[in-house]
């Protein structure tokens, strides 16, 4: 008898995790020096294989371009693996030898990996090195339209491990994607946690399936453009960033909110970089094309401005790496207000600091909560003042807000999962790594005595004999107070012996 789709994958899912179950107790008994030296056969193999990975994967989805999704896939490869190959996740992993606790780690168990159409095969090298650098084994669910290079990047990171020395069956990656696999596999009691990247929809089904989940929330990135800033070097990181594989990126630009006052000079280095300024008529027609049914149309994510333009339907010059629009309102009937996983751009323009700061949080109350918000300022008092008022969990400052997210120009943790936080409903504002997927048991000494409990004053000991004297004495019991109080003194003295 043949299963239909959804049976088959919810199968899958079962026999993968029973098989990651056994290869993670394995796995758990490793040593650092045995996992250390997988994680760097992973690497490796993610580097010798990150363009062909890119390839396959613009093929099969159609977003973004392969010199940039090897660039992903090298950052994940290398950068990730620099920043964590010395972290120590094995047994005691420190030591306050002040108040004698020492620290242990122990793995999560088995990791649920929900993999995004946009960063599919950069997501698995990524969420495989993290899960089994703690001593984790990881399922992926893969999005249906980059299935087979989810598949195939999955296959890579197991054999790099296996032979590594690795357990069979620590990596494994549903080969026939469906709603109800993903289901079972974040509810299934054998998933101890969910690494959950994709859409909000598929967050919400995380956060809401029982298990402790680590999911991002979606990136509306205001950017404000100080009067301080250094234009010509702001405008030219904005279009590395905003273009970077197309702005599949969460963290890439979504607006630029820039001060009157240094307005065109901004707009004259933007149209030196490649950007492309729609007057009203093309706007209207961009705009038109940006969301369908209220949410974003999935037809112009990752595509170049030059296709983007073809299905408005628009021409624009063969030069062009952005498209700019000015805008003056916020929200689902601003269709440029909202984010946009292309290489298209708002711009806003604001007469000082106190209406930046608004219409930056207004930007992020849009569909950004807690993700980031760029700032270009020489000022530090300002850039401290914009930090501090921004609820959103990363400001880079002065670089594109790409690679200053994700940890790639910046000294934050490099990472494909960005926690937005209570703003977003996050259970976390960190860049996500191996810390996030394993428990930290404490072997606590003692170091103090507790102190004995004071005994009972003598002045509440009178006060309750008192009270007691009182009580007998109502009764008529045929007996003096004095003879009373005696009994009393008696009863309290064998009671405290």
């Amino acid at each position: 008898m043949t299963l239909d789709a959804d049976l088959y994958s919810i199968q899958e899912v079962r026999t993968y995790l029973a098989q990651a179950k056994e290869a993670q107790a394995k796995l758990a008994t490793y040593t650092q020096e045995q996992i250390d030296r997988i994680i760097a056969a992973m690497s490796k193999a993610g580097v010798e294989n990150a363009e062909r990975l890119a390839a396959l994967a613009v093929e099969e989805t159609g977003f973004g371009n392969v010199p940039d999704k090897r660039m992903k896939n090298l950052f994940a490869s290398q950068d990730v693996y620099a920043s964590i190959k010395d972290v120590k996740t094995v047994g005691i992993i420190r030591k306050d030898e002040e108040n004698k606790v020492w620290e242990v780690a122990q793995p999560v168990g088995i990791v649920a990996g929900i993999v995004p159409s946009t960063n599919p095969t950069s997501t698995v090298i990524f969420k495989s090195m993290i899960a089994l650098k703690a001593r984790n084994a990881i399922v992926f669910s893969p999005h249906p339209s980059a299935a087979k290079c989810t598949l195939e990047a999955a296959r890579l990171m197991a054999q790099a491990a296996v032979q590594a020395g690795a357990p069979e069956g620590l990596i494994h990656c549903v080969s026939k994607p469906t709603l109800p696999a993903t289901n079972e596999l974040m509810k299934h009691k054998l998933t101890n946690v969910i690494l959950a990247t994709g859409g909000t929809p598929m967050v919400r089904a995380a956060y809401s399936s029982g298990k402790p989940a680590y999911g991002v929330g979606p990136g509306n990135v205001p950017v404000y453009i100080h009067h301080s800033a250094d234009l010509a070097a702001a405008a030219k990181r904005i279009v590395q960033s905003k273009t970077f594989d197309y702005g599949t990126i969460c963290a890439s630009e979504q607006a630029l909110v820039v001060e009157e006052a240094v307005k065109h000079q901004m707009i004259a280095a933007l149209k030196r970089e490649g950007a492309y300024f729609l007057d009203e008529n093309e706007k209207a027609k961009v705009a038109a094309i940006i969301m369908v049914n209220g949410s974003l149309n999935a037809k112009i994510v990752g595509r170049s401005p030059h296709v983007i333009a073809q299905m408005a339907g628009i021409s624009i010059p063969a030069e062009t790496r952005v498209l700019v629009a000015e805008e003056t309102g916020v929200g689902k009937e601003y269709p440029l207000s909202v984010e946009k996983l292309a290489p298209i751009l708002a711009l806003y323009t604001v007469q000082g600091d106190n209406e930046a700061f608004a219409r930056c949080r207004e930007l992020l109350t849009n569909g950004g909560l807690g993700h980031t918000a760029g700032i270009h300022a020489q000022d530090e008092n300002i850039i401290a003042s914009y930090g501090q008022a921004m609820p959103a969990s990363r400001i880079p400052v002065n670089t594109g807000t790409t690679f200053g997210g994700i940890g790639a120009t910046t000294g934050v943790q490099p990472s494909f999962t960005l926690g937005c936080g209570s703003f977003g409903n996050n259970i976390t504002s960190d860049n996500i790594g191996p810390k996030h997927l394993f428990n930290i048991k404490r072997i606590a000494f003692g170091v103090r005595e507790m102190p004995e409990s004071a005994p009972v004053q003598a002045a509440q000991a009178t006060k309750a004999e008192e009270a007691v004297l009182q009580a007998v004495s109502s009764l008529n019991v045929g007996l003096s107070r004095e003879e009373i109080k005696n009994i009393i003194k008696s009863v309290l003295t064998e009671m405290t012996s």
